[in-house]
């Protein structure tokens, strides 16, 4: 199954923006309420049962159950028979509201995310239709549930053979949105490893150095509108609370973020396929970009968005069908990529790599990137092996990457 994600400007009337908003605000409502109900059960038994809690809080049964996503569906269903409010919008949007607020409840004691937060008008910025009708798409408007035909700007057709699933509406800073879901009940493999091998090194001093000896500059995407952004921010600590003035100046301020957001999104996607160009293989460091933004750096490495770079890159090696992969990034910096000699632990500020072995000098960055490669080649190598002692390959892939690797290594020499 082959899932795309195609995104569109939506070009709505009054009566349809009047109708969005008051679905989000529904929706909202609804994430408030479910997260207060189970924030509620959590702290009715934080306390022992042979003590009492210093603060008050609000006390449920010992047999009540964990409100989890099914019980609050439930409790949805019996409120909208009473509540012209929930009403108002379509019950499978509200009980996708619950299915999100449920995934997100579950990361945070499975992947060590914070607790949900509370959304105010500012915050709940989407909801999904989980169903759309027979052929609701057209040149000129798309059709959906409760808001009809919405004209919207058809940038880019749907591929062939691909059926829209669901949709998401999004308000943005520079309008609405809609994300539509297109799957296509097919099986691609995941591509093999040929070609030439490219390995990378991403870095604060240069944004990306390959193993062929390219090193690109990281751009400042927030730093060349910081000037503007500070002084709106400063316009808008005098502004009350809740008035028109602070609505709008809160406008501006996200349509600045929006427009550097969007800038580095093209530009990720515009080296992504720089990159994969005349290349088979592609291997990075597998590094966790979210403790690099805990640090000293953290908002040099928020404004180069390193993580939605590799993510992006995977997706292009895959549409362009390029082998990618990560390999460990421990020791990149310290090892000779052309004798493999430990050179030692470098300062941050020693940027050429020099080896006394084999006398092979050239930029730390460019190095880092070489022995990303020697490593994404060892390890397809073995990968290659146990195909072919498993029988589930030839022997022919491996020959050949070996060989392209030990050339590109001997030049790069």
């Amino acid at each position: 199954m082959v899932t795309l994600t195609y995104e569109y400007k939506l070009e709505p009337t009054a009566e349809q923006i009047a109708y969005i908003e008051n679905t989000l605000d529904v929706c909202r409502s609804v994430w408030n309420f479910a997260l207060r109900h189970r924030k509620d059960w959590c702290k009715s038994r934080k306390s022992p049962v042979n003590a009492c809690s210093i603060q008050s809080e609000y006390i449920m049964s010992i047999d009540e159950p964990f409100p989890n996503y099914h019980r609050q569906a439930k409790l949805l269903t019996e409120a909208k028979k009473d509540n012209d409010f929930l009403k108002s919008v379509n019950a499978q949007v509200l009980q996708q509201t619950l299915r999100t607020l449920d995934r997100a409840w579950d990361d945070m004691k499975a992947r060590g995310f914070g607790l949900p937060r509370f959304k105010n008008k500012y915050r709940m910025r989407s909801f999904v239709f989980p169903q759309l009708n027979k052929n609701p798409i057209s040149d000129k408007s798309i059709k959906l549930p409760g808001l009809k035909e919405v004209k919207w700007r058809m940038s880019r057709s749907i591929p062939d053979s691909f059926i829209p699933k669901q949709a998401r509406i999004v308000r943005k800073a520079s309008g609405y949105f809609v994300m539509l879901s297109l799957q296509l009940d097919v099986k691609i493999p995941s591509p093999l490893p040929h070609g030439h091998p490219r390995g990378l090194d991403l870095g604060f001093d240069k944004f990306i150095a390959t193993s062929d000896g390219e090193e690109i500059k990281r751009p400042r995407f927030l730093k060349t509108l910081q000037d503007k952004l500070k002084l709106l921010s400063r316009r808008l600590r005098n502004k009350q609370k809740g008035s028109n003035n602070r609505h709008k100046l809160n406008q501006k301020i996200a349509r600045l973020h929006q427009r550097i957001s969007d800038t580095r999104k093209d530009w990720h996607f515009k080296l992504s396929h720089h990159l994969v160009k005349d290349a088979g293989m592609i291997f990075v460091e597998d590094i966790n970009f979210v403790s690099w933004q805990r640090g000293m750096l953290s908002s040099s490495s928020a404004d180069a968005g390193f993580g939605q770079f590799v993510n992006i890159l995977e997706w292009v090696c895959w549409k362009t069908d390029t082998y990618f992969a990560k390999v460990d990034k421990d020791g990149t910096s310290q090892t000779c990529p052309n004798c493999g000699a430990h050179t030692g632990k470098k300062e941050l500020s020693v940027r050429i790599h020099h080896c006394h072995e084999c006398q092979y000098t050239t930029t730390r960055d460019v190095a880092a990137s070489q022995e990303v490669r020697n490593r994404g080649l060892k390890a397809v190598g073995q990968i290659v092996s146990e195909n072919v002692c498993g029988l589930r390959a030839t022997g022919r892939i491996g020959h050949d990457t070996l060989v392209g690797g030990e050339r590109s290594r001997k030049l790069a020499s």
